[in-house]
């Protein structure tokens, strides 16, 4: 009786003892677990802080080549499209008429100055004659009179045979600077007119060669205010280093320099000109190609670069970070970000160096929530795999 008693009671026992086993363990399910999150240690560190500005080359110097007399072209003497030298001649336009003009120019002031001798002599004679009264003033002043205009008559020739040299010398059309050399607009046999609007060529000096590039007045005085208050040292603009990108992104073997800024504000774009001078003795700098200024503003001593993947955007698009305070509690700090550096922004308020921002587990906090912290490893980013 013992036995069976016992036996139908163990069924029920057993609900008993499984029945405590699900409150216990659904009692400690009810108790969430701390999350992980993986952070950053925010440190300062010293940064050469950079603009990128688009800008076009254009030539050190330009000359334009146009005739100064009239004639026709008997010469040309250079290849379109190479290199010249200062003085070199580019141009012979027939010399003849402009010699003939030089040979009359030169006779009529040798008959000036052949006429002359002999009215002086009769001039100092009847200098002496008048005194003795062997003659009459008028007669003397006749004499004077003659001399003086046969002197002037002599001023006047050489003036004319100065201006029939230098016109002979037009004959030859020199370039007026050193560089390259574009295409003709004449040919052998084209007539010249003397300071014809129309260009015979060009000359670009290359080497060295401007870029000229847009700055815009708002980041003109951001930068004042940031050298002002001493978060940023720089130098005078005329030491100012500038990297340049080629069009494709290739980075340009020479660095330029800042020479200066206009001193007025475009009305349609509200930029000013920022004007950079580059070596260029390859001659990889053409005019009119498009690059990439890289201008250095000046150096952040205590500057705060932390990884974009730890910084946020709220609905109206405010930067916002979380990081870990002291009681090992989750905090929100609003941020203030001036720009990035490569793949990092550069934080201007809101962190301070030895704050331990969050950088992986943030989908599973959210302030005031104390969280468990592991240090945060950047995963190195993959190599491109080799050709073959």
């Amino acid at each position: 009786m013992r036995n069976r008693t016992w036996t139908g009671l163990a069924p029920v026992v057993g609900i008993f003892v499984a029945g405590g086993l699900v409150t216990g363990c659904a009692h400690r399910q009810g108790q969430a677990p701390v999350p992980e999150v993986a952070v950053s240690v925010v440190q300062t560190e010293r940064v050469t802080l950079t603009t990128e500005l688009p800008g076009r080359i254009s030539a050190f110097l330009v000359a334009e080549v146009r005739p100064q007399v009239n004639g026709i072209i008997q010469q040309r003497t250079f290849t379109e499209g190479s290199d010249v030298k200062a003085g070199a001649l580019l141009y012979q336009i027939d010399p003849a008429p402009y010699q003939a003009a030089l040979a009359s120019a030169q006779a009529a002031l040798a008959k000036a100055q052949a006429s002359l001798p002999p009215l002086q002599s009769k001039m100092q004679r009847d200098q002496e004659l008048v005194k003795i009264d062997a003659i009459g003033k008028q007669e003397l002043e006749e004499a004077v009179s003659a001399s003086r205009q046969a002197e002037a008559e002599i001023l006047a020739s050489k003036a004319a045979v100065d201006t029939a040299r230098i016109n002979l010398a037009y004959t030859r059309i020199t370039a007026p600077i050193s560089g390259r050399i574009g295409k003709s607009a004449v040919t052998v046999g084209a007539l010249a007119t003397g300071y014809q609007g129309a260009v015979f060529t060009t000359i670009q000096q290359l080497d060295p060669v401007y870029v000229d590039s847009p700055q815009s007045t708002g980041y003109l005085l951001q930068l004042k205010r940031n050298m002002a208050t001493g978060r940023i040292k720089g130098g005078a603009a005329d030491q100012t280093k500038v990297k340049l990108l080629l069009e494709d992104g290739t980075p340009y073997p020479q660095q330029g320099v800042l020479k200066f800024s206009d001193v007025a504000v475009d009305p349609t774009t509200g930029s000013l000109n920022l004007r950079m001078v580059f070596p260029n003795s390859g001659h990889v700098l053409l005019p009119g190609m498009y690059v990439r200024a890289v201008v250095e503003e000046g150096v952040a001593e205590q500057a705060i670069l932390v990884p974009q993947q730890g910084v946020a955007h709220d609905p109206k698009g405010n930067p916002t970070a979380m990081v870990v305070d002291p009681a090992g509690k989750v905090e929100q700090r609003f941020l203030k970000v001036d720009r990035a550096v490569g793949s990092r922004w550069l934080v201007t308020d809101g962190l301070k160096a030895g704050d331990r921002l969050i950088m992986e587990g943030l989908q599973k906090v959210r302030p005031g929530m104390p969280v468990t912290v592991v240090p945060f490893h950047e995963t190195p980013a993959p190599q491109p795999a080799a050709g073959n």
